[in-house]
């Protein structure tokens, strides 16, 4: 068995770019992060379960959710197993009876169902190597004092230029400037 890494939802995000949606996992107690792209109706599915929304309806994880329920199973962890042609692979490991049955599906189904039912989520070390990230560090306070003071005189003449010359086209009386006015500025 692969080395496994605890994980939990971060966020559900929408891209910029295409208007996909991404599930964001988190590694457990480091600054590492799993993006996985899923579909609108599951990231749905996830946001509905993290913000314990109350539907009419079951919707079709809360339908897994009270089948394993009704048959005295449990849903021990889900699992992110593979990443192979930019598409995530995953598991639902459930104990029937003491017996542990690995089901296949998709990470997107195995995160919806985690969310309703407190689920540990595990993502293969080898699936963290490929598709994780790690956040570069930020300027300590010290760089970002110093990158500012190289920088602010040149933005101020900027700034200051720019409100000189709206200043020196500012009518206070809301009359139009005469044309020939104009011209004497551009001068």
């Amino acid at each position: 068995m692969p080395k496994m890494i605890e994980v939990e939802i971060d966020s559900v995000r929408v891209s910029l770019t295409n208007q996909q949606r991404i599930v964001i996992l988190k590694q457990i107690h480091e600054e590492r992060y799993l993006p996985i792209w899923i579909g609108l109706y599951e990231a749905e599915a996830i946001t509905i379960a993290l913000q314990d929304i109350q539907v009419a309806r079951p919707q079709t994880h809360d339908l897994l959710k009270i089948l394993i329920q009704s048959v005295n199973a449990r849903l021990e962890r889900v699992e992110v197993i593979s990443l192979s042609d930019d598409v995530f692979y995953g598991n639902l490991i459930i104990d029937i009876d003491g017996e542990k049955r690995q089901v296949d599906c998709r990470p997107s189904d195995a995160l919806a169902l985690a969310a309703r039912m407190q689920a540990p989520i595990m993502v293969s070390e080898d699936v963290m190597s490929q598709a994780g990230i790690v956040p570069e560090e930020d300027m300590t306070e010290l760089d970002a004092e110093e990158h500012q003071e190289q920088d602010a005189p040149a933005y101020q003449e900027q700034n200051l230029e720019v409100f000189e010359s709206f200043l020196k086209n500012f009518d206070t009386d809301g009359e139009e400037p005469d044309e020939d006015e104009e011209d004497k500025d551009e001068d």
